[in-house]
């Protein structure tokens, strides 16, 4: 089953039940793919509907964080409902030795040796990680590996 078929279940699941949190989340989030496919008039494959979702995993992500240095909990506390419902449509995360495993082949496998090669080493790490792993650790890990 696609994920947007899956959406769509969810959706009419959430209505029958009546949960109305999980629901606006999941309207959220269909509609920030219907947007991105009307924009780009195309439809989404699944690796796609996944950039979508963490895409808006990141803005919640950031939002909490300056909800949080504003001292505004409740709110802080809706993006962070929000999180977890997109983050059940993700695949399982990658643990920290599974990063650094796929890290260091893809170091080994372009040649890097300096910071100048990180876009090469990204570059062939990110298919690999979509959707399982944030790809501001994974960045920051290259950069820490390349320094030295």
């Amino acid at each position: 089953m696609s994920l947007k078929a899956q959406l769509t279940d969810d959706m009419k699941a959430a209505m029958k039940a009546g949960e109305k949190d999980r629901l606006g989340v999941i309207r959220l989030v269909n509609a920030a793919i219907k947007q991105r496919e009307v924009d780009e008039r195309i439809v989404l494959d699944d690796a796609q509907v996944l950039g979508v979702l963490e895409k808006m995993l990141k803005q919640r992500k950031d939002s909490v964080t300056q909800y949080e240095a504003a001292a505004r909990d409740d709110l802080a506390a809706v993006e962070r409902y929000e999180i977890g419902v997109i983050q059940a449509y993700l695949p399982a995360q990658l643990s920290a030795s599974e990063i650094d495993t796929i890290v260091a082949r893809a170091i080994a496998d372009s040649g890097a040796t300096s910071a100048k090669d990180m876009g090469k080493v990204v570059g062939l790490i990110k298919p690999q990680l979509a959707g399982r792993a944030d790809m501001g650790q994974v960045s920051a890990l290259v950069k820490q590996k390349l320094a030295g």
